[in-house]
C-alpha cells in the first residue's frame, strides 16, 4: 500500500479493531513500510506482536521528508539558532540496503532500482565495509567535467534495466551519502541526526557525503546557500542536529531552501483536449493540491505549457487509462499523475472554489518518483499566498 491519508486511516482503523496503540501502529507501519503486514499480525499475534516489528534489510521504510522554508535566517530560527546545512541535489533519492556481499537500492517510492544502478552497487561493496546497514544518499547524472546534468537525463537511468553498459557511459552517476538509518542489527531512527551522520562518515569509505556546514551565522549559511546554488544544485537543505529520522512525515526538522520561488508538486485532475496541433492531444491539465486533512484534491490551476509532443503523446495515453467521467472539452481521471509546477505568483480568485489561482502556471517535469499523497497540500498553497500577500503589502507601503 502507498503512503498518505488513505495509510493514516488504515493505521487508525487498525489501533481500533485490534485496541493497539495508535502510536505503536504508526511506528510499525513507518519501520516496515507496509499497513497491511501490520495489520496482519495485530490479528494474529496482537500488540505483542506489533511491538516487536523492527526495520527489516531488503524492505525499504517511507522517506522523512522536508517542509518547505523561506530563507536561512528563518531556518535557524526554527532551529532555535544553530542548523546543519547540506547541498540539496537535483537527483533522485535512493535508499540503500546492505547485507555482506548482497546490495539492493530502492527509489524514494520504494521500488527496488538495483539493476539500474550496477556501478552503485559495486561502489557500495567496495566502499561499505560492515556487515549490515541501510543509507539514504542522491544520486546525481554528471557531465565530464561532473557538473550535475538535468533531472530527465537521470530519469533515462532508472528507466533503463538492458544495455546497462552503454547507457552507463552515456549518463555517468555519482553518489552523495547524507543519512544512515541501520548499521550491523542497530536501529539508528530514534538516534540524533549528528549521531547519525558522525556514524556514517565512519564507514562510508571514499564515497563523498552530502557538503556540510553547520553555523549559527546567517551570512555564513547564505554564502553556502549560494556556493549551492553556483555549482549548479537545487539549494540547501537544514537540518536540525537533534532532529530523529521520521519515516513518511514531512516535519520542521528537515528544512528545505531554494533561492526561487518554490514549485508545487500538484496532482492532474482532469484534462482537455488541445487546439491546433495540440488537438489530437489531451493537453490542458486541471492542476490540484491534496487537502492535508480530507485527502481531498482542490483545483488550483490549469496549464497546456511545458510538456514535450512526445511527452503529450504519453501523457494523452495514460490519462485515458486513468479516466473515469467526461467533462465538457475533456476528461475526469483518477488523482495519480504528480507534475512538478512552476509559476510566477499565486492570485486572489474566484475561478476555483479554493478561492486561489496560479499565474502563469507550467509543468517543469513529471514526478514520477511521487505519489499523489506526496503532493503539496492546498494548506501549503494558502500558506504561500498569504506570505505572498504579506510581502506585497509590506512593499506598498515602503
Amino acid at each position: 500500500m502507498r503512503t498518505g491519508f488513505y495509510e493514516g486511516l488504515m493505521e487508525s482503523a487498525v489501533s481500533k479493531a485490534f485496541n493497539i496503540p495508535s502510536k505503536a501502529v504508526q511506528t510499525a507501519a513507518m519501520l516496515t513500510g507496509d499497513i497491511a503486514d501490520v495489520a496482519k499480525i495485530a490479528k494474529s499475534q496482537g500488540d505483542k506482536g506489533v511491538f516487536q516489528l523492527k526495520l527489516q534489510l531488503f524492505r525499504p521504510i517511507r522517506p522523512m521528508m522536508a517542509q518547505t522554508c523561506d530563507s536561512v535566517d528563518e531556518a535557524l530560527r526554527e532551529h532555535g539558532g544553530e542548523s546543519v546545512f547540506e547541498y540539496k541535489f537535483d537527483g533522485a533519492r535512493i535508499q540503500i540496503h546492505k547485507q555482506d556481499v548482497e546490495v539492493r537500492i530502492f527509489s524514494r517510492r520504494q521500488t527496488d532500482v538495483t539493476e539500474s544502478l550496477p556501478e552503485i552497487v559495486e561502489l557500495i561493496k567496495s566502499q561499505v565495509h560492515v556487515d549490515q546497514a541501510v543509507l539514504e544518499g542522491e544520486v546525481v547524472a554528471v557531465g565530464q567535467d561532473r557538473s550535475p546534468l538535468l533531472f530527465q537525463h537521470l530519469m533515462r537511468r532508472f528507466r533503463r534495466v538492458h544495455q546497462i553498459e552503454e547507457i552507463q557511459r552515456q549518463i555517468p552517476l555519482e553518489l552523495n551519502l547524507f543519512d544512515i538509518l541501520y548499521l550491523n542489527g542497530e536501529n539508528l531512527t530514534e538516534h540524533s541526526y549528528g549521531e547519525r551522520r558522525r556514524k556514517l562518515a565512519k564507514i562510508c569509505g571514499r564515497i563523498p557525503l552530502a557538503k556540510q556546514l553547520i553555523t549559527r551565522n546567517t551570512e555564513e549559511a547564505n554564502r553556502f546557500l549560494e556556493e549551492a546554488l553556483e555549482a549548479g544544485h537545487e539549494g540547501v537543505m537544514a537540518k536540525k542536529l537533534d532532529s530523529r529520522y521520521t519515516p513518511g512525515i514531512r516535519g520542521k526538522g528537515w528544512l528545505k531552501i531554494k533561492k526561487t520561488l518554490e514549485p508545487l508538486d500538484l496532482v492532474i485532475v482532469g484534462a482537455e483536449w488541445g487546439y491546433g496541433r495540440r488537438h489530437n492531444w489531451l493537453s490542458d491539465y486541471y492542476l490540484a493540491a491534496r487537502d492535508a486533512k480530507s485527502g481531498k484534491f482542490s483545483v488550483v490551476g490549469k496549464t497546456f505549457k511545458g510538456l514535450t509532443d512526445r511527452e503529450f503523446v504519453q501523457m494523452t495515453k495514460h490519462l485515458k487509462e486513468l479516466t473515469i467521467g467526461k467533462q465538457p472539452h475533456g476528461v475526469v481521471v483518477v488523482p495519480r499523475i504528480v507534475v512538478e509546477v512552476a509559476y510566477n505568483e499565486i492570485q486572489k480568485s474566484p475561478k476555483y472554489e479554493c478561492g486561489m489561482a496560479l499565474r502563469f502556471a507550467r509543468i517543469k517535469r513529471i514526478r514520477k518518483d511521487k505519489t499523489p499523497e506526496e503532493a503539496d497540500s492546498i494548506q501549503n498553497v494558502r500558506e504561500i499566498y498569504e506570505r505572498q500577500f504579506k510581502k506585497k503589502a509590506r512593499y506598498s507601503r515602503s
